[in-house]
């Protein structure tokens, strides 16, 4: 067999780790960096990170950006993090301009390495920057769509036209679900250029463990639900906090950081389910399997998602999962008891739990259904077969 012809990838990814937020996108980090595995394939990841105008940039949550490193060996790839401006109350209508900006000062800087095609790895800002980029280094464009970006991105007056047009003149786009595919076509890009790109698991890391030893190993006992994600309003942590008093006797674990957290722990002290609920803060994500191994339950009642890698995570590790009915949520296992989809509401939660905890799946069962459609190792497959051919290679 003969060896693969070398693919000189450049892929744009605004959602990827760096030392100060070391669980950001690692769904995007861990795509990228199976996909460098591949055969043949040279792949650079510019990561650029938005910095508001001056005195913003002081802030706490943007000062300490100024340590990450310009540039740096992430787990055997070279990451590139150039900073570019954003600013505050335009909608984010000149991120994208900014950003591409950044890149082809970097590029000229590097003497505009060999590239083969541009990958971006989220479709706002990331898009339309690579299409600014694509055009000037005569280079064919693959976008990636995963839910908010299209959801929210899509249809604000700033931006929802740059995300229209970007999706017209990429060569390739993405789609990681049947769900976010049609969402696109229904903001007029061309449903024979989208291509469903399902996210993947890691099968030595999330897989059963005995339920009742992984709610020892973390101070747990008794019916455990659990939230992974971050503390913001769309992942519906609220809603499950207000279906405890439904649950009198369940505990709810919330993996993640965000803005909510005062006001989630608020509610819970005026619903009186305060010592029921536990704020984890940043769980690493090595340590998010033996989370989902412990929780009877993980609910992720988000307003708006692609494919949630969350989903696949706790059904990976044999546990159930109480969902919205958003994006992909229909296509990850059509069917089985191990998915419940609900209502946003408090009672259609604590409904779904009730029915769960009295008839619990098979732990290893739900594993094998989820682990048998998505791995990292297909994803990584099917994202160079597609810049393969993009790039005519």
């Amino acid at each position: 067999m003969s060896a693969a012809p070398p693919l000189h990838v450049l892929s744009i990814a605004s959602l990827f780790p760096d030392a100060t937020r070391p669980n950001f996108g690692v769904f995007v980090e861990r795509s990228l960096l199976e996909a460098a595995r591949q055969p043949g394939v040279d792949l650079t990841i510019v990561a650029p990170i938005g910095v508001p105008v001056w005195p913003l940039s002081l802030h706490p949550r943007y000062r300490e950006f100024a340590e990450v490193p310009q540039v740096e060996q992430w787990k055997g790839v070279t990451v590139y993090r150039p900073r570019f401006t954003i600013w505050p109350g335009t909608g984010g209508r000149f991120a994208s301009q900014h950003m591409a900006k950044a890149i082809l000062d970097l590029l000229q800087k590097l003497s505009a390495p060999s590239v083969d095609i541009i990958d971006a790895q989220f479709f706002y800002p990331d898009g339309p920057a690579a299409i600014i980029v694509g055009k000037a280094l005569k280079r064919p464009v693959s976008i990636k769509a995963r839910g908010s970006d299209i959801a929210y991105w899509g249809h604000q007056p700033a931006t929802a036209q740059q995300i229209n047009e970007a999706g017209h003149q990429a060569d390739g786009l993405l789609a990681v679900s049947a769900a976010l595919k049609t969402d696109m076509t229904a903001l007029g890009m061309a449903e024979d250029q989208i291509k469903v790109h399902h996210s993947g698991l890691d099968a030595d890391h999330f897989k059963p463990r005995a339920r009742a030893d992984a709610k020892a190993a973390l101070g747990l006992s008794g019916t455990v639900i659990s939230t992974v994600g971050a503390l913001i309003p769309l992942k519906g942590q609220e809603i499950i906090i207000r279906a405890l008093p439904l649950l009198p006797d369940i505990s709810y674990v919330l993996a993640g950081v965000g803005a909510d957290k005062e006001r989630l722990a608020a509610i819970a002290e005026e619903v009186g389910v305060a010592d029921r609920v536990r704020f984890a803060g940043a769980v690493p994500h090595k340590d998010i399997p033996m989370l989902l191994a412990a929780s009877d339950a993980m609910i992720l009642v988000s307003e708006r998602e692609g494919l949630a890698n969350a989903w696949l995570e706790a059904l990976a590790c044999g546990t159930p999962i109480v969902i919205s009915n958003v994006g992909g949520a229909g296509e990850i296992a059509p069917g089985s008891d191990a998915v419940q989809i609900v209502e946003r509401t408090p009672e259609a939660v604590a409904a779904a739990v009730k029915h769960l905890r009295a008839h619990p799946p098979l732990p290893d069962t739900t594993s094998a259904m989820v682990h048998a459609r998505f791995s990292w190792q297909k994803n990584a497959r099917e994202l160079v077969a597609h810049w393969r051919k993009l790039a005519g290679l």
